[in-house]
């Protein structure tokens, strides 16, 4: 009788840890999609060599007047020109850098 019951314990015991294994490799977070694919897919990064002015508005921290400036300043050989030129200040840049780009004609 003490035979089976340690033999039932055990039985439980070995359960509780297969379930608990369960719920671990459920919680684990999804991999990734390969960096949230690179970023931002190139076909939907904004030009900012040929975005309208609507277009740029619409990015974050942009307004009317840094939309009016990026314009005003194009073309841009990188699109770190726009701080190098002093058309946006550094923290303005760091909220779209990875929606914009630079295209050569």
């Amino acid at each position: 009788m003490r035979k089976h019951l340690i033999t039932r314990i055990l039985v439980a015991l070995f359960a509780l840890s297969l379930m608990s294994g369960m719920a671990f490799a459920q919680d684990k977070p999804a991999k990734p999609a390969k960096a949230a694919a690179a970023a931002t897919a190139p076909a939907d990064l904004l030009d900012i060599n040929s975005a309208t002015k609507d277009q740029l508005d619409a990015l974050p921290g942009i307004g009317a007047a840094y939309s009016q400036k990026i314009i005003d300043g194009r073309p841009y050989a990188k699109k770190t020109d726009l701080v190098k030129k002093k058309v946006l200040p550094q923290a303005t840049y760091n909220k779209i850098k990875d929606k914009i780009i630079a295209k050569q004609k």
